[in-house]
């Protein structure tokens, strides 16, 4: 699929797997949010979506005559979770996923969250909780399907992915059309790439991702997403030297290539890899470790 499909409309993607577009396109999420409706009796709605009224009754449209049986959320943020509330009081569904918006954070996130380093390009719905809390290995059921829960921290704290066959559906952890944002406190590099050798190892060979059309050659992206970390990193490490500098004057530095409205985002993503730098003794942050210090080489 080269273009973006029509908004509420259900279209197949995979066999007993049909995609409803959510009519919140922009640049941080391509065409729009893909929720995904699995099973052909009992189904299991991924990814709701926004909380907009005309897609909550698209979902309900494309599943007239069936049951909606379980809401699974890939990670909270407000493109992917919010509608699932609005849904399940619809439906009488199950909300799944990993916990409350902020479980999940390591050590080093939960002390910046604290300290009031937040933002970036993708707001949270702090208000999520689902009802169940799903953890990896899990084994989600219907009727006539079944999905393996796999963790998949890195873009976001709680991120989960589900396979299910040969088929993994990746929320915005593998996006075929971009890479995937990190923005501290709830993304985090190093869960990042320690999550993409994870699927590295797994055998499913076609990815549905939470923007964007299916990724048919997944191994292909992780490494195109993994290299591109790297790269990244390197850039960082050659702009860093002995003087302290600012995450945006390192930004203007490394994203010369982008519009300067998208340089706040690329901010967050650099913060992201500064702060595994500093955690590695790679970096050094003046006067602390934070959005707003200082950066240089160690």
């Amino acid at each position: 699929m080269t273009k973006a499909p029509q908004t509420g409309i259900a279209h197949e993607v995979a066999p007993g797997v049909r995609s409803v577009l959510a009519p919140n396109p922009s640049p941080m999420t391509h065409w729009g949010t893909n929720t995904y409706l699995v099973g052909e009796a009992e189904i299991a709605v991924i990814d709701p979506g926004p909380d907009d009224a005309a897609h909550l009754q698209a979902v309900l449209s494309a599943t007239r005559g069936q049951t909606i049986s379980h809401i699974l959320v890939t990670h909270a943020h407000l493109d992917h979770a919010p509608l699932a509330a609005r849904l399940a009081a619809r439906t009488g569904a199950q909300v799944m996923g990993f916990g409350a918006a902020h479980d999940g954070r390591s050590t080093i996130m939960a002390e910046l969250a604290a300290a009031g380093h937040t933002g970036g390009g993708e707001g949270v719905d702090s208000g999520f909780q689902p009802h169940t809390a799903l953890r990896d290995t899990d084994t989600v059921q219907g009727a006539d399907w079944a999905l393996e829960v796999v963790a998949t921290p890195g873009h976001f704290s709680g991120h989960l992915s589900f396979a299910m066959g040969d088929i993994l559906f990746s929320g915005d952890h593998v996006m075929g059309w971009s890479s995937t944002l990190i923005s501290p406190p709830d993304g985090d590099v190093r869960a990042f790439m320690s999550s993409c050798a994870r699927l590295q190892k797994r055998p499913e060979r076609r990815f549905l991702a939470g923007h964007g059309a299916p990724i048919d050659t997944p191994a292909e992206r992780l490494e195109w997403l993994i290299a591109h970390r790297l790269e990244r990193e390197a850039q960082i490490l050659n702009a860093l030297g002995p003087e302290p500098q600012t995450i945006g004057d390192l930004a203007a530095q490394i994203y010369s290539d982008i519009p300067p409205r998208m340089l706040p985002v690329a901010a967050r993503n650099l913060f992201a890899h500064l702060i595994d730098l500093t955690e590695r003794n790679l970096a050094v942050a003046t006067p602390e470790l934070g959005f707003n210090a200082g950066y240089c080489s160690a």
